[in-house]
C-alpha cells in the first residue's frame, strides 16, 4: 500500500514539471490574385473560368482580374463576371500584375514579356510550334509554368486532355455531318440511317478517347463505324466500354484503304505522347477516296495523320485535295468554346481552391504529384524531360528542386 502511494506521489510530482509545449502545425491558407486575360488567337475562343467558378473563389476569398471582353467569344459578358465579383480591366498589363495568370493559348513573346520574376502561369503549351529560344525566353523570367495537357490526376491519367478529348470526338462527327450534307464541300448526305436508305459509314482511326466518344455520336445517328489502331489492346477496350460490337482492324494498310475507299467520313484521332502522330495515310489512299467525302484530322495539332492535311483556322476551317472536303482545325475543342470553358473551368476551379488551401502552389506541389507532372518551369529552372530532350536544354527533377527549395 505505501509502494503505491510513493509511485503515485512521483507521478503527480512529474505532472507538475515544466514540458516542452507541443504546437499544432496549421497551414495558413493563401489568398490567391488570379489574372484572366483576352486570348488574341482566332483559333482560340475558350475562357479558362467561367462566371460561376469565379463565384465560387472569390466566396472563398481569392481575387479575380479579368480584361475586358476575355469570355465574350464564349458567350460570357462582362457583365456576367462583375456580378460574380470579378474586377474588369482595360488592358493585359493590368492582368499581368496578378500573381497567378490564367490562359488557355500558350503565352505569346509580348505576353511573357509582361511576366514578373516569381509569377505563376498555367496555360496550353503547344511544343511542336515551338522552338528553344521560346522556351529560354520563359526561364528567364524565372516564372513557374503550368502546362494543362501535362497534368495528372492520382491515377496517371491527363485530366483535361481527357474532358476536351470527350468534347472533339463528339464535335468531330458534328462537323462531318455538315459537310457531308453541304453540296458544295459533301454529297448533300446526312450522316443517319433510314429504313430503306444505306446509312452512312464512318472510319475512325484510333482508339482512345476521341475515338470513343466520336464513335458513340456516330453509333447515335445511325451510321456505320469502323475503327482502326495499332493496339489490339485499345481495340478490345473500346469495344468493352462501348458494350457493342462493330468493326474493328490494326492498321493494315490493305484493309484501311479498302475502308478509307468505302467511307463517307474520316475521323483521324490519333494520339502520340512524344507529340507526332504515329499515324499516317499517304496522299495515294486520298485519291481513292469517294468524292464529297470528309476527313477530320483530329490529330493536325501534332501535324496531322494526311500526307493532304495542313492546318486551318476557325474562320477558314476547311479546303478541297482530290475533291475530298479536309477539315483540319488544330483547335477542335474551340468550335463549342461555351461548353469546353465549362468544362476546363470544372476541372481548375477545384485545383485553384486546393491550392489557396494548401498555403499557395509552392506547398501544393509537395501534396499532390499529379499536379506537379504539369510544371514544366519552376522558378526560372526546366523541369519537363520531353521538352528538354527535344530543343537540346538543361533540365532538372523538380522534385530534387522542391526539397532543396523548403530547406
Amino acid at each position: 500500500m505505501t509502494e503505491g502511494k510513493n509511485l503515485l506521489s512521483i507521478s503527480q510530482k512529474e505532472s507538475l514539471l515544466p514540458r516542452e509545449e507541443m504546437l499544432e502545425q496549421k497551414i495558413s491558407k493563401s489568398r490567391l490574385t488570379i489574372g484572366i486575360p483576352k486570348e488574341r488567337s482566332e483559333n482560340e475562343r475558350r475562357v479558362p473560368l467561367v462566371p460561376e467558378a469565379v463565384h465560387l473563389l472569390v466566396e472563398n476569398g481569392h481575387n479575380i482580374l479579368i480584361e475586358e471582353g476575355a469570355g465574350e467569344a464564349a458567350c460570357f459578358d462582362n457583365r456576367s463576371y462583375a456580378e460574380a465579383g470579378a474586377q474588369l480591366v482595360s488592358t493585359t498589363e493590368e492582368v499581368f500584375q496578378a500573381e497567378m495568370i490564367i490562359k488557355m493559348a500558350s503565352p505569346e513573346t509580348h505576353e511573357i514579356e509582361m511576366l514578373g520574376k516569381n509569377k505563376t502561369i498555367f496555360s496550353s503549351i503547344t511544343i511542336k510550334n515551338r522552338n528553344s529560344d521560346y522556351f529560354k525566353t520563359l526561364m528567364n523570367k524565372r516564372v513557374k509554368a503550368v502546362a494543362y495537357e501535362f497534368i495528372q490526376d492520382k491515377t496517371g491519367h491527363f485530366p483535361v486532355i481527357r474532358s476536351m478529348s470527350e468534347i472533339v470526338g463528339n464535335t468531330a462527327i458534328f462537323i462531318a455531318a455538315e459537310y457531308l450534307s453541304d453540296p458544295n464541300f459533301g454529297k448533300g448526305m446526312m450522316l443517319g440511317g433510314f429504313p430503306g436508305i444505306k446509312p452512312a459509314e464512318v472510319v475512325i482511326i484510333g482508339a482512345g478517347t476521341v475515338a470513343e466518344y466520336a464513335a458513340r455520336t456516330a453509333l447515335g445517328m445511325g451510321a456505320q463505324v469502323k475503327i482502326f489502331d495499332n493496339s489490339v489492346y485499345k481495340l478490345r477496350n473500346l469495344l468493352t466500354i462501348l458494350g457493342t460490337r462493330l468493326f474493328t482492324s490494326i492498321l493494315q494498310p490493305k484493309v484501311l484503304l479498302k475502308a478509307l475507299q468505302d467511307a463517307d467520313v474520316v475521323i483521324s484521332a490519333k494520339h502520340s505522347s512524344t507529340g507526332f502522330p504515329a499515324c499516317f495515310i499517304p496522299e495515294e489512299m486520298v485519291r481513292q477516296m469517294k468524292l464529297g467525302s470528309v476527313i477530320v484530322d483530329v490529330s493536325i495539332d501534332q501535324g496531322g495523320c494526311f500526307e493532304t492535311s495542313y492546318p486551318t483556322s476557325h474562320m477558314k476551317p476547311v479546303f478541297v485535295k482530290h475533291g475530298i472536303t479536309h477539315y483540319c482545325v488544330p483547335n477542335i475543342a474551340s468550335r463549342v468554346p461555351h461548353t469546353a470553358s465549362f468544362s476546363l473551368s470544372n476541372l481548375l476551379t477545384s485545383l485553384l481552391l486546393e491550392i489557396g488551401e494548401a498555403g499557395g502552389i509552392e506547398n501544393y506541389l509537395n501534396t499532390d504529384i499529379g499536379f506537379s507532372k504539369g510544371v514544366y518551369i519552376f522558378n526560372g529552372i526546366l523541369t519537363n524531360t520531353q521538352i528538354g530532350e527535344r530543343f537540346s536544354l538543361p533540365y532538372r527533377n523538380l522534385e530534387l528542386i522542391m526539397s532543396a527549395f523548403h530547406k
